[in-house]
């Protein structure tokens, strides 16, 4: 069977941990040949980190024609950006999930999802397109992850949470569970800062802080 090819955009600390997550999805079955990482960053250009090659967009689409793309940039706006940029191209995206991720068949996903080590996903779950799930998150029942939502890792995700599009949680943050009638909502471009506890929902474009979460004053 021939591999799949595949190619990270962006080359920094993220995506060389996609590029090991799909090292490690290789060794339980060999379905991708790692292509490259994209930057524009035109100083990197025919370099190789890690031994991989860094190409420009350009380059990936003159080479690789045929290959997939996946982001490999934690921020969720500049992922937004440049995940568009590579649709206009016609290029199309894959879903990664690491071999040892619990989840449930009962979950739905969009497209370029990347979902890393240790991590357990239980029932009735939509995630949507370019969702990133860091190191060791736990996502309850009922959550709806829109599109762009980024986990760094150890978050904890209870039942009936719904995220908007573009929220960004920092690590070891937790968010206790809304309910069937009042889900607890986080809105669009929302970042939660590291370990902070979030006990009720967050507007849109806050930054909430701390335990209980509460909106960053700016100064």
């Amino acid at each position: 069977m021939a591999r799949i090819p595949i190619a990270i955009y962006g080359a920094g600390g993220f995506a060389r941990e996609v590029a090991w997550l799909i090292e490690t999805i290789n060794q339980t079955e060999e379905q991708y040949q790692l292509v490259g990482f994209v930057d524009d960053n035109p100083k990197l250009g025919g370099q190789f980190i890690n031994d991989i090659p860094v190409l420009n967009l350009e380059d990936l689409l003159m080479r690789y024609p045929e290959s997939r793309v996946v982001g490999g940039i934690g921020n969720p706006q500049t992922r937004q950006m440049l995940m568009e940029k590579v649709g206009q191209t016609g290029l199309m995206f894959e879903t990664l999930i690491h071999p040892r991720t619990e989840r449930s068949r009962w979950i739905e996903y969009g497209e370029g999802i990347v979902i890393c080590a240790g991590n357990i996903l239980t029932t009735n779950i939509k995630l949507g397109n370019h969702v990133q799930i860091n190191l060791d998150c736990t996502i309850g029942h009922d959550v709806i992850m829109g599109d762009y939502t980024t986990l760094a890792p150890g978050v904890h995700v209870s039942g009936w949470v719904h995220f908007g599009k573009r929220a960004y949680v920092g690590t070891g943050a937790v968010i206790i569970n809304g309910t069937s009638e009042v889900p607890l909502v986080i809105g669009d471009d929302v970042v939660i800062g590291a370990g902070a506890c979030v006990t009720k929902s967050v507007e849109a474009g806050l930054t909430v802080v701390g335990v209980p979460a509460r909106p960053l004053e700016k100064k």
